[in-house]
C-alpha cells in the first residue's frame, strides 16, 4: 500500500449529537474550532414533490406525427351540439344533466377533447343520439340490452 500513488488522508472528528449539527451557532463555533463542517444542500427539501418528466410524456406533449392524442372528432361535437339544442339545453345545463363541468360540454363541441367512453355514454343518454360507432347522430336505441 505504501507504494501506491494515493494520498492518505486522515480525518479526525468529534461526533455531536444531530441537533447540534442542524444549528447556526453550533456550525459556526465548530468553524472557529478548526473542525471539519460538512455541508450538503438537498434539493427539494422539506417538498413532497417529485417532478419526474418520463421521455414518453414529453413526447405526447409535444404530439409528434408518431405519438398524438386522439379527439374527438368534429362530426360527433356538431352531433352533441345539435341534439343538445333540439333538447332546448344549453351547454351549462347539459353538463349538470350529466355531472360534468360546462368546460368539458365546450371541449367536446369543438373538437379539443381526449375522447372518454364514460362521459360519451353519459351524453349520449342525456341528448339522446348515438356518438360512437358507425351509427354517429342515429337516435339511441333506450331497450334494454340482450345479453
Amino acid at each position: 500500500m505504501a507504494e501506491s500513488d494515493w494520498d492518505t488522508v486522515t480525518v479526525l472528528r468529534k461526533k455531536g449529537s444531530a441537533s447540534q449539527a442542524k444549528s447556526k451557532q453550533a456550525v459556526t463555533a465548530a468553524q472557529r474550532r478548526g473542525e471539519d463542517v460538512e455541508t450538503t444542500k438537498k434539493w427539494a427539501a422539506g417538498q413532497n414533490k417529485q417532478h419526474v418528466v418520463t421521455k414518453n410524456t414529453a413526447k405526447l406533449d409535444r404530439e409528434t406525427e408518431e405519438l398524438h392524442h386522439e379527439r374527438v372528432p368534429l362530426e360527433v361535437g356538431k352531433v352533441i351540439q345539435q341534439g343538445r339544442q333540439n333538447k332546448g339545453l344549453t351547454q351549462k345545463d347539459l353538463a349538470t344533466k350529466i355531472n360534468e363541468k360546462p368546460q368539458v360540454i365546450a371541449d367536446y363541441e369543438s373538437g379539443k377533447a381526449i375522447p372518454n367512453n364514460q362521459v360519451m355514454g353519459k351524453i349520449e343518454r342525456a341528448i339522446g343520439l348515438k356518438l360512437r360507432g358507425r351509427e354517429i347522430g342515429q337516435p339511441l336505441d333506450a331497450g334494454p340490452k340482450k345479453k
